[in-house]
C-alpha cells in the first residue's frame, strides 16, 4: 500500500533513510474526544486520549485554552492532503518540509496532537508567543506529551510549536513492562 502511494507522489525511495523518522502503524484502538478547531471529529489512541483530557482539563484550570487542531490521520488522509497541496502548485520537496510521508506521520499512530489558542493563528510558529505554548512548556511532560520538532531538530522538518506526541508516562512504561514480563512468562 505505502510504496504505491509513494510512488504515485513522487516520494523518493529512499525517503526513510533520508529523513530518519520511523514509520508508523496506523492506530486501531481510537477514541473520540471530540471536535477539532474546524468541527471536525477527532480521534486519538485510548492512553493518548485520556492524557489529553486531563491535560486540557489542567490547562482550563490554569487559565489557559488549548486548542484541538489535528489528531489521527489515516495514511489515505495524509496522501490526500499532499495530493491537495500538489494540485496547488506546492513542490514535494516544499511539503516534505511540513508533512511527513504518508507512513511516517506521527499522526498516524493516533498520539500525536497538533494544538493552538485563541492568540494565535492555526499551525504558524507564532503559536510560540501564545501563553497557552508557555504553558505547555512547563506542563506537557508531566502528561507525558513532548513537543517533536523543535527547531534544527534531526528530521529536517520545519519548527512545529504546535505539535505534541505523547510518549506516556514513567508509570505507564513501567507499567507496560511489567504486564510484557507476566504475559511473556
Amino acid at each position: 500500500m505505502l510504496p504505491t502511494i509513494h510512488q504515485q507522489l513522487g516520494i523518493p525511495g529512499d525517503y526513510a533513510e533520508r529523513c530518519g523518522m520511523p514509520l508508523q502503524p496506523e492506530c486501531l484502538n481510537l477514541v473520540d474526544v471530540g471536535l477539532d478547531h474546524f468541527g471536525r471529529p477527532v480521534r486519538l489512541d485510548a492512553a493518548t486520549a485520556h492524557a489529553w483530557l486531563l491535560m486540557q482539563q489542567a490547562a482550563t484550570n490554569a487559565g489557559q485554552t488549548l486548542v484541538l487542531i489535528s489528531g489521527f490521520r489515516s495514511y489515505t488522509y495524509q496522501a490526500e492532503l499532499f495530493q491537495r497541496k500538489l494540485a496547488k502548485g506546492q513542490l514535494l520537496v516544499e511539503i516534505l518540509r511540513v508533512n511527513a510521508a504518508p507512513g511516517f506521520s506521527e499522526h498516524h499512530s493516533g498520539r500525536a496532537l497538533d494544538l493552538g489558542s485563541p492568540d494565535a493563528s492555526v499551525l504558524e510558529e507564532e503559536f510560540e508567543h501564545s501563553s497557552a505554548f508557555a504553558w505547555l512548556q512547563q506542563h506537557a511532560e508531566a502528561f507525558g506529551f513532548r513537543m517533536s520538532f523543535p527547531r534544527n531538530n534531526p528530521y529536517g522538518v520545519l519548527y512545529e510549536p504546535w505539535h505534541w506526541y505523547y510518549h506516556g508516562l514513567a508509570t505507564d512504561l513501567a507499567k507496560g513492562e511489567k504486564n510484557k514480563r507476566e504475559t511473556a512468562g
